[in-house]
C-alpha cells in the first residue's frame, strides 16, 4: 500500500466506533420493541436460543454471514492473485461442502437433544465430564482461531486504508458487537446478521459491475480476460497449466484446495457458533435454512475473488495500482492486502472506502456469532455444568454477557499480539485445521454412530492433534531448513499437518472402538438435556412463566416425523452437492488442463453475478418475507402506541392470560356493585 491511506484515520475511528454504536443502538432499540410490542424478554433461553424459533430465512443469512468472515473475502482474493481462477473456484466450493454436511447434523442434535444450548452438551450427556472437558477444549481453540483471523484480517485492512494504528483498530473492532450481542443475545446476531449480510452483497456487486461494466481501466470480461493473458506473459504462474492464470489447472491451488476443505470442517463442525444457529430454528426450518445458506454463500468468495483478486493481476502494470510499478509484496498478500489495493485502483478513496465498510461488515458480524459461542459454553458447559448448577436464569444471563466482554477484551490483546508476532491473517487461515480438525470425525460420530466407545470420543482429539502438529513441523523442517513463520506457512507442511489432523481418526476412532468397547448407545441421556429455568426474570418481568419457557403446547411426535424426513433428505441432498461442487463441476476442467477461452471466461463471470441475484433474493427478500406478518403487526402496533390509541396489543400465550384476567376484574366490579 502507498505510504499515505487514501482515507483519513478520523474515517476509520468513525467507521470502527460510529457503526458500532450505531449496531448497538439499534439493537437496543429492537429489544425494546420486541418487549413492548412482541412479549418477548431478554432470557437465558432466548439470549442463547432465540426461543428455537427462527425460520429459515433468517437461518441462511445468518449462515451466509457467520461464514463470511474477513477470511472470506481477503484470503479468497489473495488466492485468486496467487493461482488464478482456480483460486476463488477452490475456496468457494472447498468451504460451502462443509454447511451443507452440517445440514445432516443439525437435523440429527434437534432430533436427539432438542433442549441443548450447545453440541458440547450432548458430549458431555453421552460421555461424561472427562471427555466434555476434551470438546471443550477443541471447541474454545477453534473460536480463538476464528476471532483472531477476524481481527488480525481487520485490522490489517483497517491500518492500510485509513492508518489507524493495528493495536488500536484491534481493540476497537469488537466494542459495538460487544455491546450489540450483550443486548440482543443470538437474536440480536440474526437481524444484524441480516443488515450485514445485505450490506456485503450490495459492496460486492458495486466492485463486480465497477471491473466487468463501468470502470475505464478495465470495464468487461474481456478487457479483464486480455489483461490477464499480459499479466501470464510477464510472471507465468509455475505449476499452472500453461503457466496461465486462466485455467483449473494449478498444483498450488489444488493444494490449497485440500488444505481449505479439511481447515474449513473443523471450523463448522466445532465451532459452536453454528450448533447455537441450528438449536435456534425452528425444527421445520433448519435443512433448509442450512442448505439455501450455504449455496447462497458460495457465490460470495467466488464473484468477490474472481473480480477483486484478477482485477489486482490485471491493473499491477497501471499506473493507478498502488503498489505501481512493483508487484504486491507477498507478506501484504497474506495479510490480505489484494482486495482493498485492488479496490483503490478502481474507484480510489470511494473503493477505499466501500472495502473498509466491508471488511467492518463481515469482521463484526462473524464476530457476533464468536461472542454467542463462548458464552454459551461458558454459561452452559461450565457454570452451570461444574460450577452453579441451581444457577437463576438472572445469573445465567449475568455470566452469558460477563463472558462476552472477558472474551473479547483478551482476543483483542492476542491478536495483537499475533500482529508484533509476524502472524497473519493467511498463517492462522492455513493452520487451523491442523490444530482442530482432529476433533471433528468423532464430534461428528457422537451423533451419528452408536458404537463409538467413550475411549475413541476421548482419546482421539488428543492424539490427532499429536500426529498432525508432528507431520506439520517434521515436513517444515525438512523442506525449510528451519523452524520460522515462513517455512512453516508453507503450502506443503500445512498440507501434511491438515491431512493428518482430518484423516488420523479414521484410523484412532474403529481401533479404540473396538479395542476399548462401551454398551451400545440408546440416545436416551441426550433427551434428557433440559432448557435453563428463567422463571425468576418471568415473574420479575410480570409474564407468564410458560411463554417464556417456551412451553407452549406443540406436538412433539409431529416435530419428530418432520425431523426423520429432514434426515433423510439432507443425506441424499449433501451426497448430490458435494459430488456436484468438489468432483463434477471441477475435475473435468482440472482434469483437462483448459485454458479459459475469453468466451468461456465472460460466461464464467455472468454464472457468478448471476449465481449472486439468486443469493440476493435467498437471503435478502426472502427473510423479509418470512416476516412480513410480524412486521407489520409490530408496525401497526407502534403507529397506536405513538397515537395515543392505548395500550399496545400483546401476543402469544401471555395475550390469552391478560384477556382472561381483565374479564374476571370486569367479573368482580360488577358483583360488587
Amino acid at each position: 500500500m502507498p505510504s499515505t491511506p487514501p482515507l483519513s484515520q478520523a474515517t476509520g475511528y468513525g467507521v470502527i466506533v460510529g457503526l458500532g454504536f450505531l449496531f448497538a443502538f439499534g439493537m437496543m432499540l429492537t429489544t425494546f420493541v420486541l418487549r413492548r410490542y412482541n412479549n418477548e424478554l431478554q432470557t437465558s433461553e432466548v439470549f442463547s436460543t432465540a426461543g428455537r424459533t427462527v425460520k429459515s430465512g433468517l437461518v441462511s443469512s445468518a449462515v451466509v454471514s457467520s461464514w463470511t468472515w474477513a477470511a472470506t473475502l481477503l484470503q479468497s482474493s489473495a488466492v485468486a492473485y496467487n493461482y488464478g481462477v482456480s483460486g476463488p473456484f477452490w475456496y468457494a466450493s472447498g468451504a460451502t461442502v462443509q454447511v451443507i454436511l452440517f445440514a445432516t447434523l443439525a437435523i440429527e442434535l434437534k432430533r436427539k437433544a432438542p433442549n441443548a444450548h450447545t453440541f458440547l452438551e450432548i458430549i458431555r450427556a453421552r460421555y461424561g465430564p472427562a471427555t466434555h472437558g476434551v470438546y471443550i477444549t477443541f471447541a474454545l481453540m477453534t473460536n480463538v482461531l476464528v476471532t483472531a483471523m477476524l481481527l488480525t484480517g481487520g485490522s490489517a485492512v483497517v491500518t492500510s486504508l485509513t492508518g489507524v494504528p493495528t493495536a488500536a483498530a484491534c481493540f476497537l473492532l469488537p466494542v459495538g458487537v460487544v455491546l450489540y450481542t450483550m443486548f440482543g443475545g443470538i437474536k440480536a446476531t440474526f437481524l444484524t446478521d441480516y443488515v450485514h449480510t445485505v450490506m456485503i452483497l450490495a459492496i460486492i456487486f458495486v466492485f463486480a459491475f465497477t471491473a466487468y461494466a463501468t470502470s475505464d481501466v478495465l470495464g468487461s470480461p474481456g478487457a479483464v480476460y486480455d489483461a490477464l493473458i499480459a499479466a501470464t506473459e510477464r510472471h507465468p504462474v509455475e505449476g499452472n497449466a500453461g503457466g496461465s492464470y486462466l485455467t483449473m489447472r494449478s498444483k498450488e491451488g489444488a493444494i490449497f484446495f485440500v488444505i481449505n476443505i479439511v481447515g474449513n470442517f473443523g471450523t463448522v463442525f466445532l465451532d459452536n457458533g453454528y450448533w447455537n444457529k441450528a438449536i435456534a430454528a425452528s425444527p421445520v426450518h433448519a435443512l433448509p435454512g442450512y442448505i439455501a445458506g450455504g449455496l447462497s454463500w458460495f457465490a460470495i468468495p467466488w464473484l468477490c475473488a474472481t473480480t477483486m483478486g484478477l482485477a489486482a493481476l490485471a491493473l499491477e502494470s497501471n499506473p493507478v495500482f498502488p503498489t505501481y510499478p512493483n508487484r504486491m509484496d507477498p507478506a501484504d498478500v497474506s495479510a490480505g492486502l489484494v482486495l482493498p489495493d485492488a479496490a483503490v485502483a478502481m474507484l480510489g478513496s470511494g473503493g477505499a472506502a466501500a472495502t473498509l465498510l466491508l471488511i467492518f461488515m463481515a469482521v463484526t458480524s462473524a464476530m457476533s456469532a464468536e461472542l454467542i459461542a463462548v458464552s454459551s459454553i461458558w454459561t452452559y458447559d461450565i457454570y452451570q455444568t461444574y460450577v452453579k448448577p441451581d444457577a437463576t436464569g438472572k445469573s445465567l444471563i449475568y455470566m452469558s454477557h460477563t463472558s462476552c466482554a472477558i472474551y473479547a477484551i483478551a482476543m483483542a490483546a492476542f491478536s495483537t499480539g499475533l500482529y508484533y508476532a509476524g502472524i497473519s491473517m493467511g498463517y492462522l487461515y492455513l493452520m487451523m485445521g491442523v490444530i482442530i480438525s482432529g476433533a471433528v470425525i468423532p464430534a461428528s460420530l457422537s451423533l451419528l454412530w452408536d458404537r463409538q466407545s467413550w475411549a475413541a470420543a476421548t482419546f482421539t482429539p488428543p492424539l490427532a492433534l499429536i500426529c498432525s502438529l508432528i507431520a506439520w513441523l517434521v515436513t517444515a523442517k525438512k523442506e525449510g531448513g528451519d523452524l520460522s513463520v515462513l517455512s512453516t506457512g508453507a503450502n506443503n507442511p500445512m498440507l501434511a499437518g491438515n491431512v493428518v489432523s482430518l484423516l488420523a481418526p479414521l484410523v484412532l476412532v474403529p481401533v479404540l472402538s473396538l479395542a476399548l468397547r462401551s454398551p451400545k448407545y440408546d440416545w436416551l441421556s441426550m433427551k434428557a438435556i433440559r432448557k435453563a429455568d428463567d422463571a425468576d426474570l418471568a415473574a420479575a418481568a410480570h409474564m407468564d412463566p410458560e411463554l417464556i419457557l417456551g412451553a407452549g403446547a406443540h406436538d412433539e411426535e409431529a416435530e419428530q416425523r418432520q425431523l426423520r424426513r429432514s434426515a433423510k433428505i439432507a443425506r441424499s441432498l449433501t451426497v448430490f452437492l458435494t459430488l456436484a461442487l468438489l468432483v463434477l463441476w471441477p475435475m473435468p476442467l482440472y482434469g483437462t488442463g483448459y485454458i479459459f477461452s475469453k468466451r468461456f471466461f465472460t460466461g464464467w463471470v455472468a454464472v457468478g453475478i448471476l449465481w449472486l441475484f439468486c443469493s440476493s433474493i435467498c437471503v435478502g427478500l426472502f427473510p423479509l418475507w418470512e416476516g412480513r406478518h410480524t412486521s407489520v403487526r409490530t408496525v401497526k402496533a407502534i403507529f397506536r402506541d405513538l397515537a395515543g390509541r392505548g395500550k399496545p396489543a400483546l401476543h402469544g400465550r401471555a395475550t390469552v392470560v391478560e384477556e382472561v384476567e381483565r374479564e374476571e376484574v370486569k367479573r368482580d366490579t360488577k358483583g360488587d356493585s
